[in-house]
């Protein structure tokens, strides 16, 4: 895949199991008071990797959207937080695919650093419409989509 535009170290990779990785730093704006992630950007750290990911096997949210009228919305977040993470820290955010439907597919997600988990998540997410009296509505995954995510899905070793 080319890459004109030179961002591909900010999309991450797919590793050696078809996991995808992405690094990020922690900045001042995703600290609390006390130089600690606040819990509620791990869902902004797990969100930028499902779409980095999704943007390595082709696809765009804004392209979905202008193509097919649909989006993603997360139905389910479950998050367990094990360890903070600071200021400076440099991080990586593992994304595996668990599970694809017509209409859905489910990631196991882990925030790490220097190969220690500081939170794990498991979300399922739908595809919905966008537009018309459907809006808001489940849609069925394009079946480029969908096949791409079931690719990852039969790359990926299972414990």
């Amino acid at each position: 895949m080319s890459d004109a535009g030179g961002t591909a170290n900010l999309s991450g990779w797919f590793d050696e199991n078809a996991q995808h990785r992405l690094r990020l730093r922690v900045y001042y704006e995703d600290t609390d008071a006390g130089g600690l992630v606040y819990h509620a950007n791990y869902l902004r750290f797990f969100e930028r990797a499902r779409t980095e990911m999704l943007r390595l096997t082709g696809f765009t949210n804004a392209g979905l959207a202008e193509s097919d009228g649909v989006s993603f919305a997360v139905r389910r977040a479950e998050i367990d937080f094990v360890a903070p993470a600071k200021l400076e820290d440099t991080l990586e955010v593992v994304t595996r695919i668990t599970d694809t439907g017509g209409a859905s597919f489910a990631v196991a997600q882990l925030v790490r650093r220097d190969g220690r988990d500081l939170a794990r998540a498991v979300i399922q997410l739908a595809m919905i419409n966008l537009a018309g009296n459907r809006a808001g509505r489940p849609a069925r995954l394009p079946a480029p989509v969908r096949e791409a995510l079931i690719d990852l899905y039969k790359r990926q070793k299972r414990d």
